[in-house]
């Protein structure tokens, strides 16, 4: 199926953080995707409202609007993990992503959604947010059900449980990271010469030291934790008075007309 409008929602992960682009600062899955799109389409239309620190309630106060008013005929929403990351409340969360599903079920648009990688086996101390996580994917997947939307499982990914995939804060994907779940998501699209074996794993590499591991994860904790947890404490975010990278339809191959 070819698109012609393309909105993406969301956060710092639609965003594209920690994959560098000279364009728009950083390129992610999303740009990926509308890429790889473009190529069966060179007319596709693409806008990126996704912005870093957003919550679900955010996104559907701030970014919502603006994707329905582009009556886009693909939208993907993968939404979610800034709230488990600053919330227990999971009932909250399961009616903030409905309140926003809801909404895009009935615009007659594909919709992209996902679960979310195994950050138990990736971020120290990442096991405190497992069971949370583990909540909100199976909230993805009976969105998914639900409303019909196309489900990329990132958690059953093996590849992305491999630090290779992710950017030195290990909370964002790295380029590698960003190229695989672009390749998740045409597949799950269906699009062509897309393949099942995108969450393959990577070739393995030694396993450092144990020594070596903890100094690593201790250095982490200094250089990216605890920026992040005075943040919180202080109400901030990364994207305070920040504006989406891409806010309007435009053509995602230069020098296509704006018609």
């Amino acid at each position: 199926m070819q698109y012609s409008r393309f909105v993406a929602l969301g956060d710092s992960q639609t965003e594209g953080l920690c994959d560098p682009d000279p364009r728009y600062e950083y390129r992610g899955w999303a740009d990926r995707l509308a890429e790889r799109l473009a190529q069966l389409n060179p007319e596709l239309r693409y806008a990126n409202l996704a912005v870093r620190g957003k919550t679900t309630r955010q996104t559907r106060e701030e970014q919502l609007p603006r994707a329905l008013a582009m009556e886009p005929d693909l939208i993907t929403a993968p939404l979610g993990m800034n709230d488990v990351l600053s919330s227990s409340d999971m009932t909250r969360i399961h009616d903030d992503l409905e309140a926003v599903y809801d909404v895009l079920a009935g615009t007659g648009a594909t919709v992209l959604i996902s679960t979310y990688p195994d950050v138990a086996r990736t971020i120290p101390l990442g096991r405190r947010l497992e069971d949370k996580l583990l909540a909100l994917n199976d909230m993805m997947r009976g969105f998914a059900d639900r409303y019909g939307f196309v489900l990329v499982d990132l958690y059953t990914a093996p590849v992305l449980t491999d630090l290779r995939t992710w950017a030195p804060d290990r909370l964002h994907a790295s380029p590698l990271g960003h190229e695989r779940f672009a390749a998740g998501a045409a597949h799950a699209l269906g699009l062509p010469d897309s393949s099942p074996e995108w969450g393959a794993p990577l070739p393995s590499l030694q396993d450092p030291h144990r020594l070596y591991r903890h100094v690593r994860d201790g250095r982490w904790a200094v250089q990216y934790l605890t920026p992040w947890m005075i943040r919180r404490l202080r109400g901030r975010s990364l994207g305070d008075g920040r504006t989406p990278k891409r806010p309007d339809l435009t053509p995602v191959i230069e020098g296509q007309p704006l018609s």
